[in-house]
């Protein structure tokens, strides 16, 4: 054997120990492989009901935002209608405001002058009550003195 061919046996030794030793590694990283793979599987097998579910929950989710959708479109609708009813009753009270106002006036100013006429004439009858009883009383004061010099005499 000259010194190529035992070069050449040494390197295929060496090959061959190199394969050796990774050969373990390869086949624990084969192992770790398959199991990433059944772990896959297995996820997937799962995940499939998952998203059928949440598909049909996103349906119902979505049904029901139909159905308050809906509800709010009529709300509204009764909210417009609750705000033409609050403008009406509005100009009504502004209305009748109005009215009272003007009743108000046509009214004050006859019983404002019926008022002052009653009490005018009490007024005048009080003042007639205290001249008679003024008169009286001096027609009692005059007799007494025409009785009294009438007895002095």
């Amino acid at each position: 054997m000259d010194l190529g061919e035992v070069a050449a046996l040494i390197a295929a030794v060496a090959f061959a120990m190199l394969v050796l030793i990774l050969v373990l590694p390869i086949l624990r990283l084969r192992h770790t492989v398959d199991a990433a793979t059944r772990m896959i599987n297995d996820l997937n097998d799962r995940t499939a009901p998952l998203l059928g579910e949440v598909n049909t929950t996103v349906k119902n989710v979505n049904t029901a935002l139909d159905q308050v959708q809906t509800s709010l479109d009529g709300v509204n609708l009764q909210l417009a209608k609750v705000d033409t009813m609050t403008n009406h009753a509005q100009h009504i009270t502004a209305n009748l405001a109005n009215l009272a106002a003007i009743v108000s006036t046509a009214a004050a100013n006859p019983l404002v002058k019926v008022a002052a006429f009653g009490y005018s004439v009490r007024r005048a009858t009080a003042a007639r009550r205290r001249a008679e009883t003024e008169r009286e009383v001096r027609d009692t004061i005059k007799q007494r003195r025409r009785s009294g010099r009438r007895g002095s005499h």
